[in-house]
């Protein structure tokens, strides 16, 4: 058996139980010059031990005392060649020990985004697969996708629509019927109080909010709008943006906000490149105009002398 296959069968010591090498672990003094070197002064601090990382390979910790790190450890690593005896500088860089302060983990914004942070002049796009929406009015008779009436269904239910009755109902039935339905009530709201609940929602959450003046649209065009029944449906809706401010609330229909369903990133336009200035170049600029660009005339030698000085 050869010395090769005698080596590669052999198993290899672990990390945490490797000797480190005895020249490089003695080389603290390189290890601490590399890391002041490095560091800032005055902020390496006490020795914290060695760690083998291979063959003649040995990381050297040192403490940092600088302010905003504490747990974290200089580590420098040193190595040598093959039977030399000089050490060798492998790299400097400082670490995050056990206790160490640590930044938190980065989260994309729309998982750290919250109901009730977007302010006005927000824009929240909203993704193309978004389960929250859906297709909208197609233009065709067939149910929408998630209908939960099938083909068969649909069918009985035609059937049973076609048959015509002559029956009239009892007066016991309508009421219970109206109960049923929750229709059987003392009193309802008056005009006056729909008018004055209108005034209402339209001051909290109307077109002159300053959130509505800076929306890229309004609610009557957004998918989250749950439209409310009876008269107050053509000016009111009920918002189901999780993420907008009006949540939940009643709103008109000319408010809005940067939750619209259908809000896109507008790109944004181009800007020209700075201009450059050749700062090292000399302009040459005559001190008088040509001869032949009319704005001069040249003296007249034989004109007699005024006396000026």
């Amino acid at each position: 058996m050869s010395a090769a296959t005698t080596r590669s069968r052999t198993p290899r010591t672990p990390r945490a139980t490797r000797t480190p090498d005895r020249l490089c672990a003695e080389a603290v003094d390189l290890a601490r010059a590399a890391a002041e070197e490095a560091a800032a002064p005055g902020v390496v601090g006490e020795y914290a031990g060695a760690v083998a990382e291979g063959d003649r390979v040995v990381t050297h910790f040192f403490e940092s005392s600088e302010p905003g790190y504490r747990g974290w450890r200089w580590a420098v690593t040193v190595t040598r060649a093959s039977r030399a005896k000089n050490i060798t500088l492998d790299e400097t860089v400082l670490l995050p020990g056990a206790d160490a302060l640590l930044a938190p983990e980065w989260v994309p914004w729309s998982e750290r985004l919250r109901p009730g942070d977007m302010g006005p002049g927000d824009l929240l796009p909203t993704e193309q697969d978004d389960l929250r929406l859906e297709p909208g009015y197609t233009g065709e008779d067939a149910p929408p996708p998630n209908s939960a009436v099938s083909e068969e269904m649909a069918e009985h239910l035609d059937a049973e629509d076609a048959e015509i009755t002559d029956r009239t109902p009892s007066r016991g039935a309508i009421a219970s019927v109206a109960e049923e339905l929750g229709m059987r009530r003392a009193r309802v709201l008056s005009r006056y109080g729909l008018h004055v609940a209108a005034d209402r929602w339209d001051e909290a959450f109307g077109a002159k909010t300053p959130m509505a003046q800076a929306a890229p649209a309004s609610c009557e065009s957004c998918g989250f709008l749950v439209p409310l029944a009876g008269s107050l449906r053509q000016a009111f809706g009920v918002c189901a943006n999780e993420f907008s401010p009006a949540d939940g609330r009643v709103v008109s229909l000319s408010y809005g906000c940067g939750g619209h369903s259908e809000a896109a990133v507008m790109p944004k336009p181009p800007r020209p490149a700075p201009p450059v200035l050749d700062s090292m170049a000399a302009d040459v600029f005559p001190l008088r105009p040509s001869k032949d660009s009319g704005s001069t005339t040249e003296p007249d030698a034989t004109s007699e002398d005024l006396g000026h000085s």
